[in-house]
């Protein structure tokens, strides 16, 4: 309808030409068909789950109708990305597309249950009220060592020299 009235007044004269003109927008914008070498463009994309990219390349292998299973195998492990599922598809290459989809299907309950332990909270351990922490080697190094044994006390004994000098000002000599 946009094209039919984009057209300007008077360009159409007959018809024929109208049906004419019709046919080749119709032609021209007409979406190619599907060919069963589309399913190699079906790629896994950036973040996206092995879950959503096996429904998506199923979605296509159905939309294309292909039979072939060979074709389907090599184009899936062209489109995955890497990671460990595609790491197993080398290490052991599958001959059926039904195979992949097997072992996708239990790679992803794997994936499944990996992300929801790493989403658990895990509780802490409550420690013993009266039982003391022990010491670590860095703090037992770096304390001070305080002196459990207590020295008596001893007093100062009198110097003779300075006794005597002080006796001999005081008037008194003893020489």
């Amino acid at each position: 309808m946009e094209w039919f009235i984009s057209l300007p007044n008077g360009h159409i004269t007959s018809f024929a030409q109208l049906t004419k003109l019709f046919r080749e927008q119709c032609i021209t914008n007409r979406v190619p068909p599907p060919v069963s070498y589309d399913l190699f463009y079906v790629r896994q994309y950036q973040g996206e789950s092995l879950k959503e990219f096996l429904n998506r390349f199923g979605a296509q292998v159905v939309r294309l109708n292909i039979k072939h299973e060979t074709m389907m195998v090599h184009a899936f492990r062209k489109g995955i990305v890497l990671g460990p599922f595609n790491e197993s598809l080398i290490r052991n290459h599958p001959k059926m597309f039904g195979e992949i989809r097997r072992r996708a299907v239990a790679h992803i309950a794997a994936e499944g249950e990996v992300n929801e332990k790493r989403t658990c909270v895990v509780p802490t351990r409550p420690c013993a009220p009266g039982r003391p922490q022990p010491l670590r080697v860095h703090e037992a190094t770096t304390e001070k060592k305080t002196h459990t044994k207590q020295q008596p006390y001893q007093p100062r004994k009198p110097q003779t020299k300075g006794l005597q000098g002080r006796m001999c000002r005081q008037g008194t000599t003893s020489w």
